[in-house]
């Protein structure tokens, strides 16, 4: 599999990102977020955790209007593979990739912990390393994880199995217990919690190693 990770000023994750892909088997390139096309033969695109353009203005709109997320929207269009991680998460929201926003957290403040999730579907690439309903324990780190959509959305995503991953004691008040939903085609994943920081025995917890490891096989297998 070929994976690009997307650089944007601020971006903190991106070479956690890049290490936990390579981990898995990914041949991985970095791109800056001025850049206007990805590179040949990408499989999948991660979008990183961090604080691009400073968060100001809205946490992911300014990275929204880089060159590049125009050609991240073009990838996912054709059937491509799109991961975003927090601040990721909040890119993908606003370039209109997946629904709802993110909110400021319910308790006003910034939570950096690490937090236990349900696997709520294995039918995606993302999640087919998991069996619905194991738990994971994935590190946090965010001021505005607070997903919100409104009732017919949500209906939709629990209607058609687009809730990957939801929260056991949903620290930031996001509706339905909500960490991370998919695309409509389940080729988009976006979720607040990183896996990416939870691959290696030194980082605490392996509990993301499924997450690469199955989405690497996917390439791998095809």
């Amino acid at each position: 599999m070929r994976a690009a990770v997307i650089v944007f000023p601020g971006s903190n994750c991106d070479r956690d990102m890049a290490v936990a892909l390579r981990a898995a088997g990914a041949d991985v390139q970095m791109v800056w977020h001025k850049d206007a096309s990805l590179p040949d033969g990408i499989d999948l695109v991660a979008v990183p955790g961090g604080f691009s353009f400073g968060d100001y203005l809205r946490c992911g709109a300014i990275a929204a209007q880089s060159p590049i997320s125009q050609a991240v929207v073009g990838h996912a269009a054709r059937g491509g593979y799109v991961l975003g991680v927090c601040n990721g998460f909040q890119v993908l929201t606003e370039t209109g990739l997946l629904p709802g926003a993110l909110m400021r957290n319910a308790g006003l403040k910034f939570i950096c912990k690490t937090t236990d999730l349900k696997v709520e579907t294995s039918a995606s690439a993302f999640t087919e390393g998991y069996n619905a309903g194991d738990m994971v324990g994935f590190p946090m780190a965010h001021h505005d994880g607070n997903y919100t959509v409104d009732p017919e959305t949500l209906a939709t995503l629990r209607g058609e199995d687009r809730i990957a991953f939801t929260y056991s004691d949903n620290p930031n008040g996001s509706i339905a217990d909500i960490a991370g939903v998919l695309s409509d085609n389940r080729r988009v994943l976006g979720m607040m919690p990183h896996p990416e920081r939870a691959v290696d025995d030194g980082h605490g917890g392996t509990d993301g190693q499924a997450l690469f490891r199955g989405l690497v096989g996917q390439f791998a297998t095809a």
